[in-house]
């Protein structure tokens, strides 16, 4: 890819200077990444359908991005146009309409403010609504894909707006994550939401927030990295495993990883929290191969002892070519 002849034509379209080899250690939540080729961040909606729609008609690779905090960038960095997407507007009415830039805690606490619910699980999970809505983003049996009403996109060179099944979500996942995804930018959503009392919807979210910080560590992480398990078998062979969970056929894979004995395992400068053992954590110095390599090993340790091979829900980003 001719990257100069790419920076010369979008500095026709964006209104501030594209930054080249951007280090992405210095936006994501991992604190690991090389360089981007281009990087721009983004504010206005119709700028960034512009840049989307143009990238994807001259076969321009882009990766659009938010706060960072569900990915892990390869050493080697990302061979693309980096959009990081700050566009956050939101109205709310009868339907939330909000630009997908924003957080998704801010997004909750907006809508909370106007007395309607249905986001409370969001208060405690990092990032942005269009990285909640790649990965279908949820907890407490909660997912985004649930209060979707449509979505508008930049797919494959056309901008329109599309139904949430056009996703094809399911548990931690959406089409957007999968190998040969379309080339897309998600700009905004409408949303539909629950009239409720300010009190008890904050109520829910303070328990759920409170949930999570016993549970997460304060170290630099991308979040939960394993997808947990969903399997009646696997739940009825695993011991200790809590009488609900079992029932529901879940095995999260924390619990899994624990019960390796994997807890505090370090390689490099990453390390298989102590606190809570689906948390990969960086100990001040780790590479974006140390946290791919732990990820493996854990892998590997769960698989020798439970026959199930845990799936990632971080997303591992840009040149991994030449790591073994």
């Amino acid at each position: 890819m001719n990257w100069v002849a790419v920076l010369d034509a979008l500095a026709k379209i964006c209104s501030e200077p594209i930054r080249r080899s951007e280090q992405m250690r210095r936006h994501t939540t991992l604190r690991v990444g090389g360089p981007a080729a281009l990087f721009y961040k983004v504010r206005d909606l119709e700028e960034f359908a512009q840049i989307a729609l143009w990238c994807q008609r001259n076969g321009v690779p882009t990766f659009i991005m938010g706060h960072g905090s569900n990915i892990l960038v390869s050493d080697r960095g990302i061979p693309a146009l980096v959009l990081y997407n700050a566009c956050e507007r939101v109205e709310i009415g009868e339907e939330t309409y909000a630009q997908t830039g924003i957080s998704f805690r801010e997004l909750f606490l907006k809508t909370a403010q106007r007395y309607l619910s249905g986001l409370e699980f969001a208060v405690g999970i990092p990032g942005t609504l269009g990285g909640a809505l790649v990965s279908n983003a949820g907890a407490y049996r909660h997912n985004i894909a649930d209060r979707l009403v449509a979505l508008e996109v930049v797919s494959e060179g056309e901008r329109r707006w599309v139904p949430p099944d056009w996703m094809e979500f399911s548990y931690r996942d959406s089409k957007l994550r999968r190998p040969n995804a379309p080339p897309t930018a998600l700009l905004s959503v409408r949303l539909r939401l629950t009239p409720d009392s300010r009190l008890a919807i904050l109520s829910r979210a303070h328990q759920l927030q409170r949930q999570r910080i016993e549970k997460q560590p304060p170290e630099s992480s991308a979040g939960s990295f394993f997808k947990n398990v969903y399997s009646n078998d696997l739940a009825e062979r695993v011991p200790n495993l809590p009488a609900a969970l079992r029932e529901a056929g879940v095995v999260p894979a924390g619990f899994l990883i624990e019960a390796c004995r994997l807890k505090g395992y370090t390689l490099g400068g990453a390390a298989v929290s102590r606190k809570h053992a689906n948390f990969l954590i960086n100990r001040g110095w780790a590479t974006a191969t140390d946290f791919r390599r732990l990820a493996d090993l854990v892998k590997a340790r769960v698989y020798e002892q439970f026959g199930v091979w845990l799936e990632e829900e971080v997303l591992a980003v840009g040149d991994w070519s030449e790591t073994s």
